[in-house]
């Protein structure tokens, strides 16, 4: 377990005492505990006794060390065991926490929301200590809400399932070749339901291999052509299989992986050709042969096109405009990763495990950017910590002389629209971020004042995340893109595309406009752990959806073109 991982695990032993019912004490020792870790600037590798963090006794410390050693709680188990799992949910309904649950539990003998609904329902609720009419009535209003499918699920949500699947195809013995296809693959922002394609010489086996997947709650077409299921997590999700001969697979792979449109539009194309496309392959309508090819850079390559890439096939326009856009940006040209986040705030490793991580990746350089003072949830920096933080980054560019740490910070642009540091500590910095992290429901006018005054700073770099949004759960605050793109082309600022999946902020259509208006992009992780730097892929993924060269984007530059860009803007 990292440390995120470990400061949740004692967040959770604390939730379920809460629901058990056990003294406030001890329950008060793991949220001490985990608060300790969260503001202690260590990993917990550099971490030798636990017991001298203020905060940490002996048994918390020994649950610690069980999660460091086992990757487990045994406590945690303990708890799960007696606590009905079927609580955990109604903590999501307005209004209910840990103390509220448990004497609904208590009281009531509510388990679940079925049965807070027939409780409320019967007006039980609005008669216990510390709930009123008022509370009732929104809860079960909350419930009725509940288990709701949207119709297209978020990115981040099916991302992680599609890679569970993935891992489990790759070992399986009789599939040959694999693809997500579909609006998955394409890179949309929401997802309707998950599609792969399998190149098999024994379908009935891989069939029989697929109808054993975990989560599965209904079969809806068990063949030898096509497999389609429905798994169980918090939403339900349906997942085809097309099960397929080798030499057909990059057709069938092309053809569903869509758009519908880009599929009309090729079609189009091999009409003219006396040609007829299929999942099958390429037919010559005058002599019948059908041709497959072994890739998807060979099919384009038939019709005399470039290579299109999935994030591009949308609307069709993309098989003329392809040959316009020479220099799309690629995974493989980013040099360094500008926003991130380590123990000193609320990352979960120390700023020489995310070094060394960077460095694996073949970064040349990165800028350690944690939060700062105001974001004192997140453990911001106060302006003494981050000259500590300085001196640490001076002594580690000396460790690792191979890759450039930028010194940096990701700064609140405050509700009054003031920043959270005087330039007189912005000037010492390499890299400054301004964020909007609060005030959302702010009018358009403020939204945008503080945004101004983040770009008119001659020491703010870059704005991150620059319109709020969090996919499938928030909107963002009223930001007015256009002219936030103008701010940022006449201060000289960089706009970030945040590529955790649940932002990828800006999206496509922002960042072609951005491109559009000459402003330099930076494509960033925002990461608080080792694993989140991967998300880098998919960034580069919405970036390529927004037909972004790679010029414009500023982590593709050298660190010395880097930096005299940041320098012109502080001139």
């Amino acid at each position: 377990m990292n440390k995120k991982q470990i400061i949740s695990t004692l967040e959770t032993i604390a939730l379920y005492m809460e629901l058990k019912g056990e003294n406030s004490f001890k329950i008060a020792a793991f949220r001490k505990a985990a608060a300790a870790l969260e503001h202690d600037e260590r990993s917990m590798a550099e971490i030798d006794d636990f017991t001298v963090l203020n905060g940490i006794g002996k048994g918390t410390a020994t649950v610690i060390s069980e999660c460091i050693n086992s990757g487990t709680s045994s406590l945690l188990q303990q708890l799960q065991q007696e606590v009905p799992r079927s609580l955990l949910p109604l903590l999501k309904l307005p209004g209910l926490g840990g103390k509220k649950v448990a004497k609904l539990y208590k009281e009531l003998q509510v388990t679940d929301v079925s049965s807070l609904k027939l409780a409320c329902e019967q007006h039980k609720v609005q008669n216990l200590a510390g709930f009123a009419k008022k509370t009732e009535e929104k809860l079960l209003e909350a419930i009725l809400q509940v288990g709701t499918r949207p119709e297209r699920l978020p990115i981040a949500f099916v991302l992680p399932i599609a890679e569970e699947i993935e891992q489990i195809l790759s070992n399986m013995p009789y599939v040959l070749r694999f693809s997500r296809a579909g609006s998955l693959r394409r890179v949309r922002e929401t997802v309707k339901d998950l599609d792969f394609i399998i190149a098999t010489a024994q379908p009935l086996e891989v069939r029989d291999e697929l109808l054993q997947l975990p989560h599965i709650i209904e079969v809806i077409a068990s063949g030898d052509t096509k497999v389609s299921v429905r798994l169980q997590y918090e939403y339900d999700v349906a997942v085809d299989f097309r099960l397929v001969k080798e030499q057909e697979y990059t057709t069938t792979l092309h053809h569903f992986t869509g758009s519908k449109e880009h599929n009309v539009r090729m079609r189009q194309l091999a009409k003219e050709r006396k040609e007829k496309i299929s999942e099958y392959g390429v037919e010559n309508l005058v002599t019948g042969n059908v041709k497959t090819f072994q890739t998807e850079e060979e099919f384009y390559d038939h019709f005399h096109l470039s290579f299109i890439p999935p994030e591009l096939r949308e609307d069709g326009s993309e098989i003329d405009r392809i040959q316009f856009i020479p220099n799309l940006i690629q995974v493989e040209q980013i040099k360094g990763d500008l926003h991130m986040h380590t123990t000193w705030s609320d990352g979960a490793y120390s700023i020489e495990e995310m070094i060394v991580a960077c460095h694996k990746r073949g970064y040349e350089y990165i800028s350690i950017t944690d939060h700062s003072q105001y974001l004192k949830v997140a453990n911001g920096l106060t302006k003494d910590r981050l000259l500590e933080q300085g001196e640490e980054i001076r002594r580690l560019n000396e460790k690792y002389p191979d890759i450039t740490i930028l010194r940096g910070i990701e700064m609140d642009i405050l509700p009054d629209g003031t920043l959270d540091y005087e330039d007189d500590v912005l000037e010492q910095l390499d890299f400054v971020i301004a964020s909007i992290h609060s005030g959302f429901s702010q009018s358009p006018e403020m939204i945008m004042k503080r945004l101004q005054k983040a770009c008119e700073n001659k020491y703010v770099s870059m704005i991150a995340h620059p319109t709020g949004r969090l996919l499938g759960k928030r909107d963002g605050y009223a930001v007015d893109i256009d002219m936030l793109i103008r701010l940022a082309k006449e201060t000289g600022t960089i706009l970030e595309l945040n590529a955790n999946p649940h932002r990828l902020d800006l999206c496509a259509n922002d960042l072609r406009k951005a491109e559009d208006a000459g402003v330099k992009l930076a494509i960033n992780t925002d990461a608080h752990s080792l694993d989140m730097l991967h998300d880098m892929h998919i960034g580069v993924s919405v970036a390529k959806k927004g037909w972004i060269q790679s010029e414009s984007i500023v982590n593709t530059w050298n660190c010395e073109q880097l930096l005299d860009f940041i320098h012109k803007k502080k001139q």
